[in-house]
């Protein structure tokens, strides 16, 4: 009785797919990889920030690390 790993990515035989499939394929990882290379930028901007303010609120000032938002508008740092 063995252990299945579920996270595995399917494996996928481009030869059995057709042009479509596989333009459909490259256009959905070409968009994903174009996200995450823009997410990625955010992050870093936001990490080289001294300070961040959003919505007239200060969030983040030189070493106090952001750990939380609530809707009600109130911080949480740790």
């Amino acid at each position: 009785m063995g252990i299945r790993n579920k996270n595995k990515p399917k494996k996928i035989d481009l030869l059995k797919m057709s042009d479509e499939e596989k333009l459909r394929m490259i256009r959905e990882i070409k968009q994903n990889l174009r996200l995450r290379a823009a997410e990625a930028k955010l992050w870093q901007s936001l990490i080289e920030a001294d300070s961040l303010t959003v919505n007239g609120q200060q969030i983040i000032c030189e070493g106090n690390r952001l750990i939380g938002l609530s809707p009600s508008g109130s911080l949480k740092s740790f």
